[in-house]
C-alpha cells in the first residue's frame, strides 16, 4: 500500500471528508518523454559519415565527409531559420567515418586522413568556435571505417575505430594517447560503431558474425564502474537478424539527453530495398550495462548513415548532412483536474482502465493542448481536502487509447479512455524468436527483459526464491505479445506482478503478510458481500525432468473428492523444484476459492494488499482478505459520488 500522510490518512478516514481528485495529462509514454521531432532543415548535401555535438553554450556542432574532404558547421542558437547549409572545408580526409564530442566547452573532432590508415583530432576549448590543428592520434594496420569516440570533463577520451573485422580502443590520459588496442570480442565485420561515456565507455557496435547472423550489439569498454578499467565486456543484443534475410544494420548514434537513446539503420536489399533509421531507449533507472531497450521504432527517413544525436538543458537533436530536427525535453503535464465531470478506473491483474469525462463548454477543447495525444500518460491520484490543503497519493497511470467528443442537449464533453501499463505490453509483439537456454538467465531476468521491450521498468518487491534460482528454457515466439509470454512464465512461480505506473514489481503474496489496512472500523464500509468457495483445484501432480512432485489440499480432497491439476515443466530437474510448484498450484488455487467486494469512501489502495473488513451484519471481524480488484467512481453534478468498490479474495 502507498505510503499516505497523516493529514490524508486521517480525511479518507472522516464521513465528512471533501474528495479532491488530481488528474494530469503529458507527453510521456512508460515514464519517458516522447520526443516529437520537427524537422528545421533539408539540404542537398549528400548522404555520407557524418557526426553531430553540443557543447555547454548550446551552439549546435556537426561534421561530416564527403568527396576526400572533412567539413564542418557550428551554429552558434541552433533553432528555426537558423542557417544550416553553411560548412568549412577543413582539409583532405578518408571518406570514413568521423566523430565528434564533447565536455562543458571542450570538443574533440576526429577523422582519418585521405591515406585511409592516420586518424588525427582537432580540438577546440571554446565550445567549437575554434578548433586547433590536426594532430596524429594512432595509425591503423588498416583502412579504417567507422569511428566513434567521447571525453571526459578531465580532457581524458576514448576513440574507438574499426579496421577490417576488428574494434581498436586508444586512450588519452593525463594529455598523451596511447597504444591502440584491439578489443577482445569478435565479428565477421564491422558496420557501425558508438561511443558515450557514463561512469564507463558505453559502445554500440553494429556488425555480423561468422554465420551471417546480423547484430544491434552493446558492449563496455571498463572505466572502473561496471567494467574492469580497459577490459571490454561480451556484446549483449540489442537486435538481430537471421542470415538469408538480407537484413543488416549499420551506422549507430548514442547519446543520453534524458536517458540512454539509441539510433541506428536498418539496410534491407531484397525487393523493396530500404535504408531506414530506428530508434530505441533504456527505461530511466535502467543502466547500461544492463542492456534493458525498447523494442527499436522506425523514423521516417531514408539514410544509409543514420543520424546522429545531440543534446543541450532542454532539447535533443537528430542530425543527417541534409537534415536537422529537434525536439523537446521538457515534460510539462497538463493539469485537467477542474475540467473533470466523471472519471472512472477499474484495476485488476493483468490490465486496468480509465474513463475520463471533461467538460467542453464553450469549446474550450476544440484545438486540443499539445498533451492530450493517443499515447499521452493519464495520472489518478485520489486524496481529500484536508487541514492542511489538498493532499493526494500519487495514483495509477494510464496511457490514452482513445479520445472522443460528444454534444448532446447543449452539453460538450471530451471523453478519455485509457489503459494501465499491461496494456503496453500486450501491443509488444515479438518480432522475431526469443529464446533463453537453460541457465542462462533466471525468471526475474527473463521478466525484465520482456518489460523493457514494452519500455517499462522492471523490479523486485519481495519476489519468490523461486523467481530467483530458476534458470529456465523459455521462448518467446514470433507474434507472441508481451503479455502472453509474461503470463506463460509467472505460472512457473508462485508470485504476481503489481504495476505501479511504469513500474512493474515482481512479489510473492505471502498468507503471513501483515495486514495493510482495516475497514469497518476507522474506515467507514458502505456494503459489502462475501462468498467461500470451493477450491478448483485440490490436489496438484508436477512432472519435471525425471522427477516428479505431488500436493494434496486434504481438507478439500474430503469435502469434493480430488480435483487435479497435472503440470509438465521439463525445466525442473529435482524433487524440490517440483514440490514447488506443487505448492504454488495449490496456493494459486486457494487465492481464488475466496471472493467478494467492498464498497468504501475512496482509500488510496493497491492490488495484492492484505486488509482486515470488519462487518457486524455479515458477521465478520477483522477478516483478513487480499485486494484483487480496485474500481474508484468519482461523480459531479446532480448526483455526486466518491467511491471505491474493492474486489477481495484469499490473503
Amino acid at each position: 500500500m502507498r505510503t499516505l500522510p497523516a493529514p490524508l490518512l486521517a480525511a479518507q478516514r472522516s464521513s465528512s471528508a471533501l474528495p479532491y481528485l488530481k488528474v494530469t495529462i503529458s507527453d510521456r509514454i512508460g515514464g519517458i518523454r516522447r520526443l516529437a521531432f520537427s524537422r528545421l532543415y533539408t539540404g542537398s548535401e549528400p548522404d555520407g559519415y557524418h557526426a553531430a555535438a553540443m557543447p555547454s553554450d548550446g551552439s549546435l556542432l556537426r561534421a561530416r565527409a564527403s568527396g576526400g574532404r572533412v567539413y564542418y558547421q557550428r551554429v552558434a542558437n541552433p533553432g528555426a531559420g537558423s542557417n544550416f547549409a553553411s560548412w568549412t572545408d577543413l582539409e583532405a580526409a578518408a571518406n570514413a567515418g568521423v566523430a565528434l564530442c564533447s565536455d562543458g566547452s571542450r570538443v574533440l573532432l576526429f577523422f582519418v586522413d585521405p591515406g585511409g590508415t592516420i586518424l588525427k583530432v582537432r580540438e577546440s576549448t571554446d565550445n567549437g568556435a575554434t578548433l586547433g590543428a590536426a594532430v596524429t592520434v594512432a595509425t591503423a594496420s588498416g583502412a579504417v571505417v567507422w569511428l566513434a569516440a567521447d571525453v571526459k570533463p578531465n580532457g581524458d577520451a576514448l576513440l574507438l575505430y574499426s579496421a577490417g573485422a576488428a574494434v581498436y580502443s586508444v586512450k588519452r590520459a593525463g594529455g598523451s594517447w596511447g597504444s591502440p588496442a584491439a578489443w577482445s570480442n569478435s565479428a565477421a565485420s564491422i558496420t557501425g560503431l558508438a561511443c558515450y561515456y557514463q561512469g564507463d565507455w558505453n559502445a554500440v557496435i553494429c556488425q555480423t558474425n561468422s554465420a551471417g547472423e546480423a547484430f544491434v550489439s552493446t558492449a563496455v569498454f571498463g572505466d572502473g564502474f561496471s567494467q574492469a578499467a580497459n577490459t571490454w565486456s561480451a556484446l549483449r543484443e540489442v537486435t538481430r537478424a537471421s542470415a538469408g534475410s538480407n537484413v543488416s544494420f549499420r551506422a549507430p548514434f548514442l547519446s543520453q539527453p534524458d536517458t540512454s537513446r539509441l539510433a541506428f539503420v536498418e539496410k534491407y536489399t531484397g525487393s523493396a530495398a530500404y535504408n531506414r533509421p530506428y530508434h530505441s531507449y533504456s527505461p530511466a533507472t535502467a543502466d547500461f550495462a544492463s542492456d534493458l531497450w525498447r523494442e527499436p521504432v522506425p523514423f521516417d527517413l531514408t539514410s544509409d548513415y543514420g543520424q546522429a544525436i545531440a543534446f543541450s538543458a532542454n532539447a535533443a537533436w537528430l542530425c543527417t548532412p541534409s537534415g536537422v530536427w529537434t525536439a523537446s525535453l521538457a515534460t510539462v503535464p497538463l493539469d485537467i483536474k477542474a475540467d473533470v465531470l466523471e472519471a472512472v478506473t477499474d484495476d485488476k491483474p493483468f490490465g486496468g482502465r480509465c474513463r475520463i469525462v471533461l467538460r467542453n463548454d464553450g469549446g474550450r477543447y476544440a484545438t486540443l493542448p499539445p498533451q492530450i495525444k493517443a499515447g499521452a500518460e493519464l495520472r489518478m491520484s485520489p486524496g481529500y481536502l484536508t487541514a492542511s490543503g489538498p493532499q493526494v497519493s500519487d495514483g495509477p497511470a494510464y496511457w490514452v487509447d482513445s479520445i472522443e467528443r460528444r454534444s448532446a442537449k447543449g452539453e460538450a464533453t471530451l471523453l478519455l479512455e485509457g489503459r494501465d501499463a499491461w496494456s503496453l505490453l500486450e501491443q509488444w509483439v515479438a518480432r522475431r524468436q526469443y529464446a533463453w537456454a537453460a541457465g542462462e538467465r533466471n525468471v526475474f531476468g527473463i521478466l525484465q527483459s520482456l518489460f523493457s521491450r514494452a519500455g517499462l521498468e522492471f523490479s523486485s518487491a519481495g519476489s519468490s526464491a523461486t523467481a530467483a534460482n530458476q534458470y529456465p528454457a523459455f521462448t518467446v515466439h514470433p507474434g507472441d505479445s508481451g503479455l502472453t509470454a509474461v503470463r506463460r512464465l509467472l505460472a512457473a512461480v508462485p508470485d504476481v506482478i503489481l504495476v505501479r505506473g511504469e513500474f512493474a514489481f515482481l512479489t510473492e503474496p505471502l498468507a503471513s503478510e501483515a495486514t495493510d489496512y482495516a475497514y469497518g472500523t476507522d474506515h467507514p464500509l458502505l456494503a459489502g458481500r462475501y462468498a467461500d468457495q470451493t477450491p478448483a483445484t485440490n490436489r496438484a501432480e508436477v512432472f519435471g525432468n525425471a522427477v516428479f512432485g505431488e500436493r494434496f489440499d486434504w481438507p478439500g480432497v474430503q469435502s469434493t473428492y480430488d480435483r487435479l491439476r497435472q503440470v509438465d515443466d521439463r525445466n525442473l530437474t529435482t524433487v524440490a523444484q517440483a514440490e514447488t510448484r506443487a505448492d504454488a498450484v495449490l496456493r494459486g488455487a486457494a487465492l481464488a476459492a475466496i471472493s467478494g467486494e467492498i464498497t468504501v469512501p475512496v482509500n488510496c489502495q493497491e492490488l495484492y494488499d492484505v486488509v482486515e473488513v470488519t462487518d457486524a451484519g455479515a458477521g465478520l471481524s477483522a477478516a483478513r482478505r487480499r485486494v484483487l480488484g480496485l474500481e474508484l467512481r468519482y461523480m459531479t453534478g446532480a448526483r455526486p459520488a466518491y467511491e471505491q468498490r474493492i474486489s477481495l479474495g484469499a490473503p
